[in-house]
C-alpha cells in the first residue's frame, strides 16, 4: 500500500525513513535518522536537471529511466535493509517524481506499507523553521570562558532538568578554539534540522536550560527566533575566579596539537591585537600554555562582558561558582524558582 501524507501525519509514523535525493543534497541537510538511498548520483542528477531545463520533462524522464534501470534491484535491496516489517517512509525534494517512482517500485516489490511525504524535504524544512517561532521557557547559563558551562549542563541533565546542548549539536565550543578535537560541523541547514529534532522531544511546560551563545557557533547560525528568545531570557551568570578558569582551560586544551592552537590564535589576531597575538604565539612555541591562555582570556572576557552589558540588568542573576563544585552549582540552579 502506498499513501502520500502531510508532514504532521508522516512524522507521526514510526517507520524508518529513506531519502532518495542525491548524496550532495543529503549532505547539505536531511531529516535526522534518515538513510540516504539515492536514485541518482550527484553527477546524474545534474545531467537530468540540465536536460529538463533545456529540453523539457519527457526527455529528462527518459534519461532518468536509462540511468535508474540498472539500479532497481539494488535500490529495493537497500530499502529492505532499512525497512521495519515491510514498512517504510520515503521522501525526495518536492514529494514528486523521485519519491513517487520509488514508492511505486517498493509497493510492486511487496512492501507492506510505503508512506511518501507531500511537498518532500522542502515541506519538512518549512516545518522546521516554523518550529522555532513558538515560545520556549528558556533559562540561559552564562559565564566567562572556562567556567565549565557545558559540564554544568550535564549535571543539570543528570538531575532531571531539560537541557538543550547547542554546542554538541553544532560540533563546536563557540570560540576560535572551539573546533579543536570536534567532528566536522554540519551545515547551518542540517544544524537547524538537528536542533528541531532535539526541541520537539522537550516538554514545553517545563523550563529548558541552554548555554549562552552568540548568534554563530563556529560556522553555523542559530535560528533568529530561537536566538531572540535566548537574549530575552534570564541569564544565570556563573562567576568563577580567573585562576580556576585558567586551570580548567589548560586541562581541556593542554593536549591539543600546537599547530591547531596556533591557527586558532591567528584567526583572532586582529581582535586580541597583533602584538598580543605574537606574544601568545611565542609562548606557545616555548610550551608556555599558561601565558597563551591568559592572553586569550583577556580578550574573551572583555568580549563577553560587552555582550552581557546589552542585556536587561534585571534579568541577569550572578551566582558564585567554583571549579571543584560544578555539581553544587547545578543543584543551586535547579532549585531556583
Amino acid at each position: 500500500m502506498v499513501h502520500a501524507l502531510p508532514i504532521q501525519d508522516w512524522l507521526a509514523l514510526h517507520f524508518p525513513v529513506i531519502d532518495v535525493r542525491s548524496p550532495g543534497e543529503f549532505q547539505r541537510g536531511h531529516i535526522p535518522g534518515a538513510t540516504n538511498v539515492p536514485l541518482f548520483s550527484n553527477e546524474e542528477r545534474a545531467v537530468v536537471g540540465t536536460i529538463y531545463k533545456q529540453q523539457g520533462r519527457d526527455p529528462a524522464m527518459l534519461e532518468g529511466l536509462r540511468i535508474v534501470g540498472p539500479k532497481l534491484a539494488n535500490l529495493v535491496e537497500m530499502a529492505h535493509g532499512v525497512a521495519r516489517e515491510g514498512r517504510i517512509r520515503v521522501h525526495c525534494w518536492r514529494g514528486g517524481e523521485r519519491s513517487g517512482s520509488v514508492a511505486w517500485l517498493l509497493d510492486k516489490a511487496g512492501f507492506a506499507e510505503v508512506a511518501t511525504l507531500r511537498q518532500g524535504y522542502k515541506g519538512f524544512r518549512n516545518h522546521v523553521l516554523a518550529g522555532f517561532v513558538g515560545p520556549i521557557e528558556l533559562r540561559v547559563l552564562g559565564g566567562y570562558t572556562g567556567t565549565g558551562k557545558t559540564e554544568t549542563l550535564k549535571h543539570l541533565s543528570d538531575r532531571g532538568a531539560q537541557v538543550l546542548d547547542l554546542e554538541a549539536l553544532a560540533h563546536h565550543k563557540g570560540s576560535s578554539f572551539g573546533g579543536i578535537g570536534e567532528a566536522p560541523q554540519p551545515t547551518t541547514e542540517h544544524f537547524e534540522n538537528l536542533l528541531w529534532n532535539a526541541i520537539r522531544d522537550l516538554d514545553k511546560a517545563r523550563p529548558v536550560w541552554v548555554e549562552d551563545e552568540s548568534a554563530m557557533i563556529g560556522r553555523v547560525s542559530l535560528p533568529r527566533d530561537l536566538f531572540g528568545q535566548m537574549r530575552a531570557a534570564t541569564l544565570y551568570f556563573a562567576d568563577m575566579p580567573v585562576d580556576q578558569r585558567i586551570e580548567r582551560l589548560l586541562e581541556d586544551y593542554g593536549g591539543s596539537p600546537p599547530e591547531q592552537l596556533a591557527e586558532a590564535l591567528v584567526r583572532i589576531a586582529k581582535r586580541i591585537g597583533p602584538q598580543h597575538c605574537q606574544r601568545a604565539l611565542e609562548a606557545l612555541g616555548h610550551g608556555d600554555l599558561r601565558t597563551v591562555v591568559s592572553i586569550t582570556l583577556d580578550y574573551y572576557d572583555r568580549s563577553y562582558r560587552h555582550g552581557v552589558s546589552k542585556r536587561d540588568p534585571g534579568r541577569v542573576v550572578v551566582l558564585p561558582a567554583a571549579a571543584d563544585d560544578l555539581p553544587g552549582l547545578a543543584e543551586r540552579l535547579i532549585r531556583l524558582p
